[in-house]
């Protein structure tokens, strides 16, 4: 590596500065670049939302040191912050100490190599530092680079193809992506109204669950539930198997919703057209084939995240062609084959690129797969940093056990690659692959 040069790491959100922090503890210089005008940009706006995961699996270990140095006292690993907490307990001191090495207001345009565009080889290409560019027209130079930019930027779109619905962009006025803050900020928008929730993960079962709350407060909301499967595949959480109960009982609060009629399921229901229509919005997909049109006052779509590679151009890349993360983390993450919703721990040799130093870490390195957790983030980024260190063994090593998510899918045989392969419900979610077991947790099984 060239030691006069940073390790530049784009993003100041929970990953990106727990990168900076194991950096620091390595002996190298990072430079975190954010594009936003404060840290955690993306966490600020779901700062609403009460994380599942308690404060033991929110902080990395490399930058509570940094804190602990500082006298910052951690909080009660067994509560369960919410987003703005997570920035004002632990993200903005982990901001100060590490102020000197970040920069706000600072957008990557653009990561290559040193006079060599992605096309051109060279005996010395692993060896060139690489130039980021700055969108206000600065090129700033490091020895190797992590992306943690994350997703948030890039939600998924409500139609039915994995392209926007037609119509969506006209009528972006009336629709929300993600978890907007309905009994807050947002409220006026959704009480006394119509509202189409379409997704089927944790981020649409908090938007449900909170606009069930609305409805108990003001008469006349209406939820309407969009999944894009049957009703009988929606998989709502592993409930009580779940080794994060927090996790486990959101699904269960949301499945219940369903069963007792509080909400209007659609499934499936796949969007192909957004509309107005005697000033709401019509919303026209397929039901079992059948055309079927629904009037919503506003549209939630909660979706998933899908990363942005647009900046990265001119750096090889090797990605899987469903999930877009590496081929060596794709069968681990892809729901198509993973066995079960927990993943086991990995670091620096999955995520290895064909460009020398260069990494994707945090929820961007997940590609679209929707099952990221922070502990695994900060495993990431402490192997990344072992191996630029040169320290191998301390980058293959695993420091990680993760919770059971407590679901199997049953109804389909596991890939090679998966992790887990199912056993009967009676006795466990998942159980490690014997070929694997020896080598790596599984399912959160050391």
């Amino acid at each position: 590596m060239t030691q006069s040069l940073p390790v530049a790491v784009i993003g100041a959100g929970p990953i990106g500065l727990a990168a900076a922090a194991h950096l620091r503890a390595r002996g190298l210089r990072p430079l975190v670049l954010e594009a936003g005008p404060h840290i955690a940009a993306a966490v600020r706006e779901w700062g609403h939302v009460r994380m599942f995961s308690p404060w033991r699996y929110n902080i990395d270990a490399a930058a509570a040191a940094l804190l602990a140095s500082r006298g910052w006292q951690a909080p009660d690993p067994e509560t369960y912050p919410t987003g703005a907490e997570l920035v004002a307990r632990y993200l903005d001191p982990l901001a100060e100490a590490l102020a000197e090495d970040i920069r706000t207001d600072t957008r990557v345009t653009g990561v290559a190599r040193r006079d060599l565009g992605r096309l051109q080889d060279g005996a010395d290409r692993a060896a060139a530092p690489f130039v980021l560019h700055l969108a206000d027209e600065e090129a700033i130079e490091a020895a190797a680079v992590i992306d943690t930019s994350g997703t948030w930027s890039a939600p998924n779109p409500a139609g039915a193809h994995g392209l926007p619905a037609l119509g969506e962009a006209r009528h972006a006025d009336r629709i929300a992506y993600g978890i907007p803050d309905v009994l807050g900020a947002a409220r006026e928008n959704y009480a006394g109204r119509t509202t189409l929730v379409v997704g089927a993960g944790h981020s649409a079962m908090n938007a449900v669950l909170d606009l069930a709350e609305l409805a108990r407060q003001v008469p006349g909301t209406r939820i309407l539930w969009a999944f894009r499967r049957p009703l009988g595949a929606v998989n709502f959480g592993g409930g009580a198997k779940d080794g994060l109960a927090a996790r486990g009982a959101l699904g269960a609060r949301a499945q219940a919703l369903v069963e007792r009629g509080a909400v209007t399921a659609l499934a499936p229901f796949l969007i192909d057209r957004i509309a107005a229509q005697d000033g709401a919005l019509a919303i026209t997909g397929r039901q079992a084939a059948q055309a079927l049109t629904v009037q919503a006052d506003r549209l939630i779509v909660a979706t998933g995240f899908r990363p942005d590679f647009g900046f990265l151009r001119e750096v090889r890349l090797l990605l899987d062609p469903a999930v877009e993360a590496t081929p060596a983390l794709a069968p681990l993450i892809d729901p198509n084959q993973h066995s079960c919703g927990t993943v086991r721990p990995h670091g620096e040799a999955e995520l290895r690129q064909p460009e020398p130093g260069f990494y994707i870490a945090g929820m961007k390195s997940y590609g679209r797969a929707p099952t990221f957790l922070l502990a695994t983030g900060h495993e990431q980024v402490r192997s990344i940093a072992a191996h630029l260190a040169g320290d191998t063994a301390a980058a293959q090593r695993v420091e990680l056990v993760l919770p059971e998510t407590g679901v199997c899918n049953l109804d389909r045989a596991p890939a090679a690659s998966s992790c887990c392969t199912p056993v009967t419900p009676q006795v466990s979610c998942c159980a490690p692959k014997p070929e694997l077991a020896a080598t790596a947790p599984c399912c959160g099984v050391a």
